[in-house]
């Protein structure tokens, strides 16, 4: 995947009256911290705001290009205004290239109309999760991580420890291993199913009618020849 890049600028005014007239003049103020003294930077708002459309830039190694160089960083924190779409601050973290680092990670899902809780189960899959929160170097970062949804079956679920990692990422569960997806009847489904399970039970063999039927036709026969005798006498 080729590098994704963005400019920034050094932010030269700090405090909430400086970042307004940022804001006002369309730039977001930012910083840069980790491996080194904070930076104060601002960034231009309508660019800012089309980089985070892209699932990429939050959970890629970004080039930051800064005052005539280029530094590593991470996407750390965006605050964005309360009703309105405008980003008010961002933060972003130097990379060591040594050091391991936590990042959520997206979960894409794939095979999820050929397993056989779809197929055969009429099930729907439920994401329970669609990040993953993970620990590698940065160069193991993975941009996505696949859940392979083919051998899910109806009324199962697909935890972490199910999931195949890249090599070098390793999931941050804190002694847990959630569920990512599950794969749930609806209801509508198990009622036909028992209805139907239910009427098979219930329906007569074949040929068991007319077998019923007789005795009651000796009865009708018996008490005609009944009424028959009370008239001759």
């Amino acid at each position: 995947m080729a590098a994704i890049e963005f400019t920034a600028f050094p932010r030269k005014h700090e405090g909430r009256g400086a970042s307004r007239r940022l804001r006002h003049a369309g730039k977001t103020p930012g910083i840069v911290y980790g491996a080194g003294e904070p930076t104060p930077i601002e960034l231009d708002h309508n660019a800012l705001v089309h980089a985070l459309r892209s699932e990429a830039f939050h959970a890629s190694i970004l080039t930051m290009k800064l005052d005539g160089s280029a530094q590593r960083v991470l996407l750390r924190d965006v605050q964005m205004h309360p009703f309105r779409h405008e980003v008010l601050h961002v933060d972003f973290q130097r990379v060591d290239e040594k050091r391991k680092i936590h990042m959520k990670v997206p979960l894409h899902f794939v095979n999820e109309a050929v397993s056989p809780a779809v197929k055969l189960g009429g099930a729907i899959i439920s994401h329970i999760a669609n990040e993953l929160d993970v620990s590698c170097l940065p160069k193991d970062l993975p941009e996505f991580i696949e859940v392979d949804c083919a051998a899910l079956e109806s009324g199962k679920s697909i935890h972490v420890s199910g999931v195949k990692l890249p090599a070098g990422v390793v999931a941050v569960t804190h002694g847990k291993d959630p569920v990512v997806v599950t794969a749930v009847v609806p209801k509508a489904h198990v009622e036909e199913a028992e209805e139907a399970a239910a009427t098979a039970e219930g329906a007569p063999a074949a040929g068991a009618a007319p077998a019923a039927a007789a005795p009651a036709a000796e009865k009708k026969d018996e008490k005609k020849e009944e009424k028959k005798d009370d008239k001759k006498k």
